[in-house]
């Protein structure tokens, strides 16, 4: 038992790792080409930062672990706006910006909406399941997204030119060092994603757990870890933009992209469980994105962050009690 947390960790390690050297490449390639900060931030460093998300996805769906894919995908997304979100706003409030509240929210909101649908047959399939025609579907919506800030904010890329330029001066990663992080970054989230996925399922059948509750704890918890230092790090720089971008569209990108790309693969079954905790997830994202036009507007004060961590303590209250 004790080998097998331990390569659950050392699995983790390299998913960190890896979607760091991923982000950081990225982001630097971007920055070169005077790609503003929400760009970065709702787009590569999202998709960055979800790359565990990705590859747990893709390897659990080739061993038939769906459990493990849907718990992740969940999980992670409760984890970032309850717990990562909560925890951020306590160190300091985070100020939301226009396009966070009038389009992201309601997209993170939306999305949800969707996934929870499919899962009690309205939509798609009328069997609970996650077919390969949804996860077109999902994967669609997910590109709409992804492209959706670019149209937008590529009219501001000149007017910042300058700016951009002196941050590009600061910069001391050149083209080719960025690509080579980039592929270490995905041969480190390769062999992760692996090491997590044999190892948490061998955890499950040791403790007797299901892979729905590893999926919603361990696996969430520990693929969200990237969201979570992106996050505090923002904070703590005084760059809020960039920690909302970054777990807002981290929830987006798990539920078209992640569930998308595992509905591709294998059809994903939705439990009556499933089902309970995307009711909760959306209720959150409604909570955030109301608390916009209530109390001190645009803000996610303590006071606001508090109510999301009860938030998270009631799931996890709920997910073992």
């Amino acid at each position: 038992m004790v080998s097998t947390i331990l390569l659950i960790i050392l699995g983790f390690i390299l998913l960190i790792l890896g979607a760091d050297l991923l982000v950081r490449g990225s982001s630097n390639i971007a920055t070169r080409f005077h790609i503003p900060e929400i760009i970065i931030g709702l787009t590569i460093v999202a998709l960055g930062t979800s790359m565990p998300e990705l590859i747990i996805t893709i390897s659990s769906a080739n061993k038939g672990a769906t459990d493990l894919i849907i718990g992740n995908a969940i999980g992670s997304n409760l984890c970032n706006l309850l717990f990562i979100l909560g925890a951020t706003a306590m160190l300091r409030p985070i100020q939301l910006d226009k396009d966070v509240k009038t389009v992201h929210l309601p997209v993170a909101f939306i999305s949800t909406l969707v996934i929870l649908f499919m899962g009690i047959g309205i939509l798609g399939s009328p069997d609970n399941f996650i077919n390969k025609s949804d996860g077109r579907i999902l994967v669609i919506l997910y590109f709409i997204y992804f492209l959706y800030p670019i149209i937008i904010e590529i009219k501001d890329i000149w007017k910042t030119e300058r700016e951009e330029k002196r941050s590009n001066e600061k910069s001391k990663i050149s083209v080719l060092l960025s690509i080579v992080f980039i592929i270490i970054g995905v041969v480190l989230l390769k062999f992760g994603g692996d090491l997590v996925v044999d190892e948490a399922s061998e955890l499950a059948n040791i403790f007797g757990l299901s892979q729905r509750v590893i999926g919603l704890t361990i696996v969430a918890i520990g693929t969200a870890l990237p969201e979570m230092i992106t996050a505090v790090i923002a904070v703590v720089k005084a760059e809020g933009g960039l920690a909302i971008g970054n777990l807002i569209g981290s929830c987006i990108v798990n539920s078209f992209l992640i569930l998308g790309t595992g509905a591709l693969i294998t059809p994903l079954e939705f439990s009556r469980e499933f089902n309970e905790n995307l009711i909760l997830l959306a209720v959150a994202i409604l909570f955030i994105w109301i608390s916009c036009f209530i109390g001190k507007k645009n803000t996610i004060t303590r006071y606001k962050a508090a109510v999301l961590l009860l938030m998270f303590i009631y799931y996890m209250w709920k997910l073992f009690v």
